[in-house]
């Protein structure tokens, strides 16, 4: 049923709609209706990108998937205790901590580099993996599940299927598909795997205590104990440490908006950090010449980078929205957006253009434009608090 709203309402979501592939033209006499690059059986093919956010109940476990574009919620699973989600693009994992729940949005986006193809079909849940995912990271062929100090890859046809089925055996404690391989750390050491977890030449660098494994546009990215390791490369791979700032440290990870070389973090000081693989450079961000920073209620509580040229994103305990310019650190805007609740973690998730911030206090998420000062665009009430949220159709 549709969500109410309490903001005005905003276009949907913004998404640039690329063009689809040329058709090489005796193909196309022969066949004049090809299948899509990427198509997957029952999926239909759209414009422009299709977000859905999974959200977790946090009092009854099950999990909503809510379309921003039509305003509708539906349940597609239960999970018993829900504490963290993640998303592969266009599977979600809603974890309990031992197991974790795989739960197809429905909707995908296919890069081919030159043009993007979007798809949509109807959700569904897919089945448990024993082990409990922290993080997520797939490409066509395969998608590495992160829990803890293990891996699990998952063969991506099987899931497309609707069936769970593994690529092969990875001893690691982290993992990425990056060049039709694999990219694995296991005691601090990196080596390049075989998609069956075969092989393993070792890269010059190491990665102590490995966390937040993702792809971007710029390389394959790890937070280790003492800095964040780059791989880059297509035939000969390679991976260069880029240190923490001097006395800094994470809390939780890195976080960004998929696919897109700007990274944000939680430092263990309450402030936030920004990464540009790019320049390969650290900015720190603060804003404790705010009043309220004096008892830790400015701390930042959630963050995330939205892109090269956009805002960094800091939700701080006192429910202030604020944002930054990824470059310089400099302050853009701040909006007094929600409550914090005791003992409750709230999400940010950014598209191209929104982002979507969970309100476990209001029991709602809030929808953000970040490049018109932090404007509320609108607010999804949704009649339970909210815990872990993962979005799926990048």
């Amino acid at each position: 049923m549709p969500l109410p709203t309490r903001a005005r309402a905003a276009a949907a979501l913004a998404v640039a709609v690329l063009a689809g592939c040329a058709a090489d033209p005796g193909d196309a006499a022969e066949d004049p209706s090809p299948t899509p690059h990427g198509y997957v059986e029952g999926a239909e093919e759209t414009a422009e990108a299709q977000w859905r956010l999974v959200v977790a109940d946090a009092g009854t476990g099950e999990v909503h998937l809510l379309d921003p574009a039509t305003e509708e919620s539906v349940v597609v699973a239960t999970v018993d205790d829900p504490r963290q989600a993640a998303s592969d693009g266009r599977y979600a994992y809603v974890s309990d901590g031992s197991g974790t729940r795989v739960i197809d949005g429905g909707t995908w986006t296919v890069d081919h580099g030159d043009h993007v193809h979007y798809y949509k079909s109807e959700p569904r849940d897919v089945g448990t993996v024993d082990a409990a995912v922290s993080a997520a990271v797939g490409d066509p062929a395969v998608t590495v599940l992160n829990a803890g100090h293990g891996v699990v890859p998952l063969d991506r046809e099987s899931l497309d299927a609707g069936e769970i089925a593994t690529t092969g055996s990875v001893e690691a404690q982290a993992a990425v598909p990056y060049g039709q391989r694999l990219i694995a750390i296991d005691g601090g050491a990196v080596r390049v795997l075989e998609r069956d977890g075969s092989g393993g030449d070792e890269l010059a660098k190491d990665c102590p205590e490995p966390q937040s494994p993702t792809v971007t546009r710029r390389g394959a990215v790890f937070a280790c104990e003492d800095g964040v390791l780059l791989v880059t490369g297509d035939d000969e791979l390679t991976a260069e440490k880029i240190p923490y700032p001097a006395g800094e440290s994470l809390d939780g990870g890195l976080h960004h908006r998929p696919g897109t070389s700007v990274l944000a973090a939680r430092s263990d000081g309450g402030g936030a950090l920004v990464l540009d693989l790019k320049e390969r450079e650290w900015t720190a961000l603060d804003w404790t010449a705010d009043d309220t920073a004096a008892n830790g209620a400015a701390d930042a509580v959630a963050v995330t980078a939205t892109g090269e040229d956009a805002p960094v994103l800091v939700l701080t305990r006192d429910g202030v929205l604020r944002s930054f310019d990824p470059a310089t650190g400099a302050p853009l805007a701040q909006t007094a957006l929600l409550t914090v609740a005791d003992g409750s973690t709230p999400v940010i998730e950014a598209d191209t253009a929104r982002a979507y911030v969970s309100d476990p206090g209001g029991g709602a998420v809030h929808e953000i434009d970040y490049r018109d000062d932090l404007r509320l665009a609108r607010t999804f009430d949704l009649g339970f608090t909210p815990g872990p949220m993962a979005a799926t159709g990048w």
